[in-house]
């Protein structure tokens, strides 16, 4: 299995509510996220996929949640936009166009901050 992993940042503000503490008044975050996809070849270039086409997937998902209040988008309707729900969101975009380029998303990593991270692995695989 080969695996491919983009590392890009985004900036964002939440409010998780009916977990407790701090979290639950709105707050921010500089978030990181690892998106990998894999597949069992490579193709006629001896590539699995060019870094550059996911960097640009992912860059064109990250756009629509950057310098947001996460909360208010139609996508976060009725959840705590958590990490956890931020990666599955990134990994359910990211489906389509890898099925497009013949690899699967395998799990997408979300770091809230430096020292906490939560990791969604797509079922589809």
């Amino acid at each position: 299995m080969y695996e491919v992993t983009i590392i890009k940042s985004f900036s964002a503000a939440h409010v998780l509510a009916e977990i407790g503490g701090k979290c639950e008044e709105l707050h921010g975050h500089n978030f990181k996220v690892e998106l990998t996809v894999a597949d069992l070849k490579l193709n006629s270039a001896g590539l699995l996929i060019d870094f550059r086409v996911v960097k640009k997937w992912l860059a064109e998902i990250l756009e629509d949640i950057d310098h947001k209040y996460l909360n208010t988008l139609p996508s976060f309707a009725g959840i705590n936009p958590s990490a956890e729900n931020i990666a599955k969101y990134i990994s359910e975009k990211m489906e389509s166009e890898a099925k497009k380029a013949s690899v699967k998303v395998i799990k997408v990593k979300v770091w809230e901050s430096e020292n906490a991270a939560v990791t969604y692995i797509s079922d589809n695989n």
